[in-house]
């Protein structure tokens, strides 16, 4: 079938994307960075949900654009058979199908796992959805915030004491298109062993899980519940937000001898000979104390001041940016991490790039635009012969 357009190490690769909204497309955007060729196979009428979502840009939505660059389009109607034929021919050159219903779906449409896998052997098969294909909870339906509150994210986010807070981002749903990303690729790597696909079963509530990390083993270690901390981190201390005689600043003196010389760019060098804060469990004991001591030696000068002296130390430090800043950030420029797009109708758009930098292949800094709703119907078609 057509080459991507972007050339990378998954070039070659030719992804159906029946998903929508945001799990399943941000997996398939990040295989589209990284070279296969993605096709949208949409709903009628309206396609994906996510053409309706905010912001708008005359008419257009930018948050369908960000997800779904570099894609193709193409409208069927799996319930009637002439578009079945048409589905069926692009999953016989297909490499990966990627969906993220609630279970039982396709199996109803005739195109579950059980009934593709004889038919298509070396298809790989992804499914991403709220709870997964097995369990008692398999068939509950799920959005990013439920699986953030179920998943305990929202237990361990905000401030002691605060309300319920849901993270900045859409961590179920992105958490849930990494993971699901990640399976494919290793199915993918499988296949090139054995000639044989693979069904790839991701759950947004075990995404949210395996990505309680730390917080999942205090609680497995304590059998007490961890809650928010606001800026702090539970283990290491100085790790968290200092206020400064301007904005905050971040600290994060990850080690004994980090702190010796956070001590001395602070001009307090009895502070690491304190018997309170000689380890870093004795530093966790006494974490107000201990803070209270930076502050107010950070409050006598502005952010600036600070963050020259914690770089020429090599102390791991930063100001705690808004999004204005950190997208105009010298790095993300050095970095590629703010591409363009240039749409039809809204013109040259900027949009967040690639993070996944492979040797020997390009990182341009322009992306093809998201398809308009059966944009490639036409060219599709006549890649499968089909009138």
């Amino acid at each position: 079938m057509k080459p991507s357009a972007v050339s990378g190490p998954l070039s070659g690769i030719t992804v159906i994307d029946l998903s929508r909204i945001l799990a399943g497309p941000y997996c398939t955007l990040m295989m589209a960075e990284l070279g296969a060729r993605v096709i949208k196979v949409e709903a009628p009428a309206k396609g994906d949900d996510a053409r309706e979502y905010g912001p708008f840009v005359k008419g257009r939505s930018a948050y369908f654009m960000s997800v779904n660059r570099g894609k193709e389009s193409i409208v069927l109607d799996l319930k009637k058979p002439a578009d079945r034929t048409v589905f069926e021919k692009l999953l016989g050159q297909a490499d990966v199908l990627v969906e993220n219903f609630r279970p039982g779906t396709m199996e109803k449409l005739g195109y579950g796992w059980e009934a593709l896998h004889p038919k298509y052997p070396r298809l790989i098969y992804a499914a991403a959805s709220g709870f997964g294909h097995t369990g008692p909870d398999s068939q509950r339906p799920a959005y990013d915030m439920v699986v953030q509150g179920m998943g305990g994210i929202m237990s361990v986010t905000g401030h002691p004491g605060g309300p319920p807070t849901r993270s900045g981002m859409s961590i179920g749903d992105i958490g849930a298109g990494l993971y699901t990303a990640l399976g494919v690729n290793a199915a993918l790597f499988a296949r090139s062993q054995s000639g044989v696909g693979s069904k790839v079963d991701i759950s947004m509530f075990d995404c949210q899980l395996a990505l309680l990390e730390n917080a999942a083993m205090r609680y497995f270690v304590s059998g007490k519940a961890p809650g928010p901390l606001g800026a702090r981190h539970p283990s290491i201390t100085p790790f968290e937000a200092f206020d400064t005689a301007t904005n905050p600043i971040i600290i994060a003196a990850g080690n004994d001898g980090l702190f010796v010389k956070l001590a001395e760019a602070l001009g307090r060098p009895e502070m690491a000979k304190d018997a309170r804060y000689l380890t870093n469990d004795l530093r966790n004991q006494n974490v107000d104390a201990l803070k209270g001591e930076i502050e107010a030696v950070l409050k006598t000068q502005p952010v600036e001041h600070w963050m020259a002296l914690l770089d020429k130390a090599g102390i791991p430090a930063g100001p705690i940016n808004t999004m204005k800043e950190s997208l105009a950030h010298r790095q993300a420029a050095a970095r590629n991490m703010v591409i363009t797009m240039t749409d039809p109708v809204c013109g040259e758009m900027k949009f967040v790039g690639n993070p996944v930098k492979v040797s020997g292949y390009p990182d341009p800094n322009t992306r093809a635009p998201a398809p308009d709703l059966d944009g490639n119907r036409a060219q599709i078609l006549k890649e499968l012969g089909v009138a």
